[in-house]
């Protein structure tokens, strides 16, 4: 059953008052996570996690104590393991959690309810967060820079290597779980069960080692490897369809969620598979949009942005919008790598939208520069547009990029890159360890909130100070 909150405990409040003091900028963000439609929205979802979630069942943790606990592992970039212990450890974290003298939730019971927050819930949360900004005066939302970088999936350095012989491992380990959860195995042939886990280990490291060498004979090696390591992954993938055929009919309660890993799992790894054999034995050059980089990522897209020490990245180019204050008032998880020039339109849709009239400045890198988002941010009231035109410049247009505004402009804008560097550094928003695209889309969120929390926080307790 589903509970609000626990009761305030004065005792507990005592003390922890007498015994020290919550830091300014944790107070200001107290008080904000008290307002009623952040909480709501927390609620609706977590009351969806069972059909009579609200009704029935024992207790459940609080929503409140949820919300406040997966602030605090967001504003500090903890672990879910972290942040039980922290809360635990300390009487000022219990008090700004709501817990009090109860126990503490376990690091999995975190994960569960986290899980249920949905990416949609986060977009509003940060709506109306952004809306109390403007109400405390932490920002105006007069001046608009928008920027994107890549935030990457929590996944190794793909090769073919790799991910044939994690596609191998998978099938063994979900087989041989099949295999201690059926009653009565006889009439499917032991085989069908096998491990082939050491065999495609042995092969990958044989490549690994061979692609270090550059003779010719390492090459031949490497060919011979890759091919028994291929032949490997088919002979699994034909063992787990035969198990799949077998029990997807009669699979009982124990195995029908097995049978669906392998379900999932299989084509997959015939992807792998097939991006290996065009790539290695005929030579083959294959699209980005064509290739699999992860077996359990496997929304992470391939991003090359010519950056020096990392030309390639993998996992998804992140659009953010910012205002004057530095909150964030938008982000887009984009897919693929789509020209930058297309961000510019949204970006400013979205702050009128969002503040009901259009920012006095916008600015943007050169790569969004085009004259038709020029016109189009004029058209729309934007007074001050910092599109900066790259190449070849006519007299007029170098005029016009040398007045004072648009130079102040440029300068304002490279702040931005800076509020990335804290998202990054702070926040966690170099790589998103949260599992599938619905949680790449969920750390993101979380990682802007945590930020336009503390920027809320701090203006606010340097007004009152």
């Amino acid at each position: 059953m589903l509970r609000d909150y626990y009761e305030p405990d004065n005792f507990f409040i005592g003390i922890a008052t007498q015994a020290s003091e919550m830091e300014p900028v944790l107070v200001r963000i107290d008080s904000i996570l008290d307002d009623e439609e952040l909480y709501q929205m927390v609620r609706a979802d977590m009351s969806q996690r069972h059909a009579r979630t609200i009704e029935t069942g024992r207790p459940a943790t609080p929503v409140e104590v949820v919300l406040r606990m997966l602030a605090i592992k967001h504003l500090y970039n903890l672990s879910y393991e972290q942040t039980e212990h922290q809360v635990g450890d300390s009487l000022v974290l219990r008090h700004f959690c709501r817990v009090y003298f109860h126990d503490v939730p376990d690091d999995t019971t975190l994960i569960r309810w986290a899980n249920q927050i949905q990416p949609e819930t986060l977009v509003a949360f940060n709506q109306r967060l952004s809306q109390m900004a403007y109400q405390l005066k932490a920002t105006r939302g007069r001046k608009l820079r928008t920027d994107g970088t890549v935030v990457e999936s929590h996944i190794g350095y793909p090769s073919d290597s790799k991910l044939l012989a994690d596609g191998v491992r998978v099938i063994s380990r979900t087989l041989k779980r099949l295999k201690s959860k059926l009653c009565d195995e006889s009439d499917l042939a032991a085989t069908l069960f096998r491990d082939r886990t050491r065999s495609a280990r042995n092969q990958a490291r044989r490549i690994q080692r061979r692609a270090r060498q550059r003779s010719a004979q390492a090459k031949h090696d490497m060919r011979l490897a890759y091919q028994r390591l291929v032949e490997v992954a088919k002979v699994s993938v034909r063992q787990a369809q035969t198990v799949v055929e077998h029990l997807q009919e009669h699979a009982g309660e124990h195995q029908a969620s097995l049978v669906e890993e392998l379900k999932t799992l299989l084509p997959k790894v015939a992807q792998v598979i097939d991006q290996t054999v065009r790539r290695v034995f005929r030579g083959e050059s294959l699209p980005a949009a064509e290739k699999l980089v992860s077996l359990f990522e496997s929304h992470t897209d391939i991003i090359r942005r010519q950056k020096p020490g990392k030309e390639t990245e993998f996992g998804h180019m992140v659009w953010l919008d910012e205002v004057d204050g530095g909150i964030v008032t938008r982000w887009q998880v984009l897919s693929g790598n789509p020209p930058d020039v297309t961000q510019w339109q949204p970006a400013i849709d979205y702050h009128i939208q969002q503040f009901g009239r259009p920012p006095t400045q916008a600015s943007a890198d050169r790569g969004l520069y085009s004259s038709q988002n020029e016109s189009y941010a004029q058209k729309q009231g934007v007074k001050r547009v910092i599109l900066p035109k790259p190449g070849r410049k006519s007299e007029a247009r170098r005029q016009h990029e040398a007045q004072s505004w648009f130079r102040r402009g440029r300068r304002f804008h490279a702040g931005v890159e800076g509020r990335i560097s804290v998202l990054k550094r702070k926040h966690g928003l170099d790589q998103a360890r949260y599992h599938g695209e619905n949680g790449f889309a969920r750390w993101v969120g979380w990682g802007v909130i945590a930020n336009n929390l503390t920027k809320i926080g701090t203006h606010a307790t340097t007004q009152t100070g």
